[in-house]
């Protein structure tokens, strides 16, 4: 295989670059030089993280819309073709065009499968399920061999092989468990699925780093400030993945509609006890009471819609809006100004105005906008995880030694609990968060779509 050697040009937008959700100031710590979480490996791994997971958000969806038959599949579909098109940009940006036009073959491949078994399912074909199945084996070996041939070998093949097939159960069982009717499952997969993807995203860019490490200064993506924006980036893009789902469900009152908001308020948890994590058990429940309060009012929004209140829905806007003055001064004060609560809430209202627009958009049928603006609001987390991670680790250096990376799983495509999250009080505490599955205080109300 001809690959050729590329400086990183990540071409992901300054939307990710820069932390709209406020100024960080840049302090030093002695002589030794700060920890941070602005290296060019870091952003590599965070471009990584927002493209592989949103893979998994998007697959999910569309498996589930081609199996209702939903008016939205083909939108869905769209969406996910344009997550393939992104990441193999990516990946081209450091092998070179040859080897990028060769991942996307095999991704839009593996990606095909996955839309047969869907097929194969509403037809009731178990053999047609079962070649599809026996497809994506052919596609694991495949697609392991041509990474472990990228980095030159420093991703080994067999132990890529076992970390696809998790990504195979992972989206298989989530579309099983939808179809059965099991949603409270199906939803607990689909966490599964977008948290594995981080330790595909770690494991690869710490090779690709590793592999060009004069592209990268030396630096590697597995340090304690690495994991803490890694973490961020999952918990904070898996609430608007969420989010746009559960409002979505809410307006059609889909069966599924009580376990995708529980899953919501499970991600409100996660978030919370991140929060306590760094701050403290005081500020940890006053971030999750002020976090439930504005997924709350978002469930305003989706019952005016279904009632056609416009006043209603004026006024669920407006304490949307009050909230964003309130959770902006929280953080600003929480991290010594280190996160300006001018930028905060500047970039509170765009993720307002994405959700919003999304919803908007799919309550008037217009799905290509509704799935454009969702993804808008999926890679705008990826910004305050950026702004809140650097003001962590500023503000608690000691926390994240410099030169200390963090454990590594062999690949990097092994399972969560086999990889290395860091030992820093925000990943000890993240780490064990999928245990967490009680709720949060807050409960979303099903919406029925009102018939004009």
């Amino acid at each position: 295989m001809s690959m050729k050697k590329k400086v990183l040009a990540v071409t992901v937008g300054a939307s990710l670059l820069v932390p709209s959700f406020g100024a960080i100031s840049a302090h030093e710590h002695g002589d030794a030089p700060a920890p941070t979480v602005e290296t060019d490996a870091v952003e590599l791994r965070s471009t990584l993280d927002h493209y592989l997971s949103e893979h998994v958000f998007l697959a999910v969806e569309a498996m589930r819309k081609g199996a209702d038959g939903a008016e939205d599949f083909e939108a869905a579909a769209n969406a996910l073709n344009a997550n393939t098109e992104d990441l193999s940009a990516a990946i081209a940006s450091v092998y070179g065009d040859e080897a990028g036009e060769q991942f996307q073959g095999m991704w839009e491949d593996h990606i095909g499968f996955f839309v047969d078994y869907v097929m194969a399912t509403a037809e009731d074909d178990e053999e047609g399920r079962q070649q599809a199945l026996d497809e994506l084996a052919e596609y694991r070996t495949e697609f392991s061999q041509f990474l472990e041939s990228a980095t030159d070998e420093r991703l080994e093949a067999e132990s890529l092989a076992d970390g696809l097939q998790m990504h195979v159960d992972q989206l298989i069982g989530a579309f099983d468990s939808y179809v059965a009717g099991d949603f409270e499952t199906a939803y607990e997969y689909e966490r599964e699925a977008m948290h594995h993807m981080y330790m595909v995203s770690k494991g690869l860019s710490t090779a690709i780093t590793d592999q060009f490490e004069d592209d990268f200064n030396g630096e590697t993506p597995a340090t304690a400030a690495g994991d803490l924006r890694s973490d961020l980036n999952y918990l904070l893009s898996e609430h608007a993945g969420l989010a746009v789902v559960a409002m979505q469900n809410g307006i059609d009152g889909a069966d599924d509609f009580e376990a995708s908001a529980q899953a919501l308020n499970n991600n409100t948890e996660d978030l919370s006890a991140a929060i306590a994590s760094v701050f403290g058990e005081e500020a940890g429940n006053q971030f999750e009471q002020m976090w439930a309060d504005h997924i709350g009012h978002f469930v305003s929004y989706v019952e005016a819609t279904g009632a056609e209140d416009e006043e209603a829905q004026e006024e669920a806007l407006a304490m949307l809006d009050e909230y964003r003055a309130e959770f902006s001064e929280f953080l600003d004060t929480a991290t010594e100004g280190r996160v300006a609560a001018d930028g905060l809430s500047q970039g509170l209202q765009e993720h307002v105005n994405q959700l919003i627009g999304s919803f908007d958009s799919y309550v008037a049928g217009d799905y290509e906008a509704a799935y454009a603006d969702a993804r808008e609001a999926y890679g705008h987390m990826f910004m305050p995880a950026k702004g809140l991670s650097g003001a962590f680790v500023d503000q608690f250096p000691e926390e994240f030694a410099h030169d200390m990376p963090s454990d590594m799983p062999e690949t990097g495509l092994a399972p969560a609990d086999q990889g290395g999250m860091s030992a820093t009080m925000l990943t000890m505490m993240v780490v064990g968060l999928f245990a967490v599955m009680a709720a949060s205080g807050i409960m979303l109300t099903k919406v029925n779509r009102k018939n004009a």
